[in-house]
């Protein structure tokens, strides 16, 4: 009963996935495909969770879609982009955009078909290879090992890149301008109470009138 129901569920989401995909490229409004992208990124993370792999069915949900798709959406609704022209650019190089499509499903095709003959002749020659026992942990835990012990060095560098990358566009798009007054966080917090407030005796009858 179990394993049927984890069929069910895989022929669910992997017709959602495809459908959803399909709805991605065939989607007239621009917000509506990222809409489609973002379901579609659900059912991949469902179909990895089937496969076990939890963490990486959260990565993607939290990465792809929080961030990513979320991206996407913003920049599409605010850009006035001209969408038609796009249109009869694709009409006019589908034929060119159907034989790369054919070439990367071949590709994928190949890698799956040789990484399935591997497996069978990996089994039929080595089966007590296939029988081995696995230490029990979670996928978390597994691939903080990994990253934290064998890559951590790789793992800090990385770090560094992705920061000295956020300084740099940072530096890059600030403008000074020199009629705009700017913050100055140290004369704010050094400032006495007299510079900061004034006194003054008003007359009776003299004050601001409403």
């Amino acid at each position: 009963m179990e394993f049927s129901l984890v069929n069910m569920l895989f022929y669910l989401f992997s017709a959602l996935v495809l459908f959803s995909a399909i709805m991605v490229i065939s989607s007239r409004n621009p917000v509506h495909s990222v809409l489609f992208l973002i379901f579609t990124f659900f059912n991949a993370a469902g179909l990895i969770v089937l496969l076990g792999v939890e963490y990486i069915a959260m990565t993607l949900v939290i990465v792809y879609v929080g961030a990513v798709a979320v991206l996407f959406l913003f920049v599409v609704m605010m850009l006035d982009v001209d969408f038609e022209q796009w249109r009869r650019g694709f009409i006019k190089n589908i034929v060119l955009g159907i034989g790369v499509a054919t070439l990367l499903f071949m590709q994928l095709g190949s890698i799956i078909f040789a990484a399935y003959v591997q497996s069978e002749t990996h089994s039929i020659l080595n089966p007590e290879a296939t029988v081995q026992a696995q230490p029990l942990i979670t996928n978390t835990e597994a691939i903080g090992r990994v990253l934290y012990t064998d890559y951590a060095y790789i793992f800090l560098v990385s770090g560094c890149v992705l920061l000295v990358a956020m300084i740099g566009a940072i530096v890059l798009t600030l403008r000074h301008q020199p009629n705009v007054k700017r913050q100055n966080i140290a004369n704010q917090l050094a400032r006495t109470r007299s510079e900061s407030v004034d006194l003054v005796q008003v007359e009776t009858g003299k004050g601001v009138t409403l």
